[in-house]
């Protein structure tokens, strides 16, 4: 593969999935870590992602207060417009983070009445510029690469509340793997949003489906609805309906 052809894998992977590692680059497209290395350097130094160690990070997703270079921004939008139709007034809300939950953030009506929980920075900064959403932060570690907060105070956070509904952005989802992701904390974490709420739906982009990543937080059939940008009749959801999940 030519070095013009790597980096457009890599940036690729980088836009689904907010962060890579290079040992699954190498082993994925089949050459060196130091070659990996040297094209995620050249890539920083372009702007095209954020090199740290043993992987790099999602310029879009870290600016994400600024909507700047979203990937995929008006399929997340109307996904987000999607979600939206689940909330209602008096409903205790537990949502991730992501770049398509920031963008339902920002689209909610402003007569919405309702208390919305949740771990990441950047969805708890434009909740609480709503005037009449309540927002309960759940506080502990941040994970710098998912912005989140993550370990076992939040987690014993999210198991002490019985939100009507979750809405989770998410990395990956296919039918054998279930739905994965590629940070161990945020895994317990999403688990523990999962195990908590009354109804579950995921947010993604088509780009993400029948696709996956290393962690398992669940199976398809321990999440209730799927969320995305395509129709719901379309060919690609048959066999997750067969598995019982609700398309929108």
């Amino acid at each position: 593969m030519l070095k013009r052809e790597r980096q457009a894998y890599i940036l690729k992977q980088i836009n689904l999935h907010n962060k890579v590692l290079s040992s699954d680059l190498s082993v994925e497209i089949n050459v060196s870590e130091d070659t990996i290395r040297r094209d995620l350097i050249e890539l920083s130094e372009s702007n095209k992602l954020i090199k740290v160690h043993g992987g790099a990070l999602s310029r879009s997703f870290h600016s994400s207060f600024l909507r700047s270079d979203v990937y995929q921004l008006e399929l997340k939008k109307k996904i987000a417009a999607k979600a939206l139709t689940f909330i209602k007034d008096g409903m205790y809300v537990l949502t991730s983070g992501g770049t398509t939950i920031i963008e339902m953030a920002r689209m909610l009506p402003l007569e919405l009445k309702a208390t919305f929980f949740t771990g990441s920075i950047p969805a708890a900064y434009e909740y609480a510029q709503h005037p009449n959403i309540e927002v309960i932060f759940i506080g502990d570690k941040v994970s710098k690469s998912s912005q989140i907060t993550v370990g076992g105070a939040a987690i014993q956070k999210i198991q002490s509340i019985k939100p009507d509904l979750c809405l989770l952005g998410i990395n990956a989802i296919d039918i054998e793997n279930g739905i994965t992701d590629n940070d161990w904390e945020v895994v317990q974490v999403k688990r523990a949003m999962i195990n908590s709420a009354s109804q579950t739906a995921v947010l993604s982009i088509s780009e993400k489906i029948n696709s996956y990543q290393r962690l398992k937080i669940c199976s398809v059939d321990e999440v209730d609805y799927l969320i995305t940008e395509l129709d719901q009749k379309d060919s690609i959801f048959d066999p997750y309906l067969q598995q019982g999940l609700k398309v929108m």
